[in-house]
């Protein structure tokens, strides 16, 4: 009996500890959709510490644009967001797949500064290069046969 009272005690235990802490909201945006929101505010965000100039210049809020790109309101975003984050190991999930997205990102950036950067210095070694030929060549004597040097000398 004091058997059959533990395993009942274990079994009620186990099944209580895996109560939903937070219930499914009505409108909750798919995973795969909300990683795509928070890809985007994550953008925004980085714009916002790098070049503050660049939104102040937006007329309007650029997150009410992120809302109304992917159909969703602010509200239905921070319940989905919530119940998200209720769960420990999906919400992480989440956030490594934003990470790797962000990553990505960061490379093809890199790998086109990196292209600019090599064309600008191109660029600029082709006009120091003219800037020396042109100096060259207003450099260069003039060649004046020495009865003309002559005259020129006397006056």
């Amino acid at each position: 009996m004091k058997n059959f009272v533990f395993i009942i005690l274990v079994l009620f235990l186990s099944v209580s500890c895996k109560k939903e802490l937070v219930k499914e909201p009505k409108g909750l945006i798919e995973r795969g959709k909300m990683v795509d929101i928070m890809y985007d505010l994550s953008i925004l965000e980085a714009m916002k510490y790098q070049n503050p100039l660049s939104l102040d210049s937006v007329e309007s809020d650029p997150k009410k644009f992120i809302y109304k790109k992917y159909k969703v309101d602010s509200l239905q975003f921070a319940q989905s967001n919530i119940f998200y984050a209720s769960d420990y190991e999906t919400y992480k999930d989440m956030f490594d797949e934003l990470g790797k997205r962000l990553a990505v990102q960061q490379r093809a950036t890199d790998s086109i500064v990196k292209i600019e950067d090599k064309k600008a210095a191109k660029t600029a070694k082709k006009a120091a290069e003219k800037a020396k030929d042109s100096i060259k060549k207003a450099a260069k004597p003039v060649n004046i046969d020495p009865k003309s040097r002559e005259k020129l000398l006397d006056k």
